[in-house]
């Protein structure tokens, strides 16, 4: 028969007791581990002047790699 042990006046067996821990271990490692998060391009910091000047930057540097990615 199966190994049983008496926890909290309760007969439980042995089979149980290791599902419940190796359950308990996974689970708190799934919910010990960071959350997926998509990384934004980082780059340095773009001083404008104005909105014009941020936005004209961006698309610049947006058209300058894509040019290198459709040579590559």
């Amino acid at each position: 028969m199966v190994a049983t042990y008496t926890i909290l006046g309760r007969q439980v067996g042995a089979h149980v007791l290791a599902m419940t821990t190796l359950g308990t271990t996974f689970a708190g490692i799934y919910l010990a581990m960071p959350a997926k998060t998509k990384e934004k391009e980082s780059g340095p910091p773009i001083n404008a002047a104005s909105k014009d000047e941020e936005k004209f930057i961006q698309d610049f540097l947006k058209n300058a790699g894509g040019g290198e990615k459709a040579k590559a």
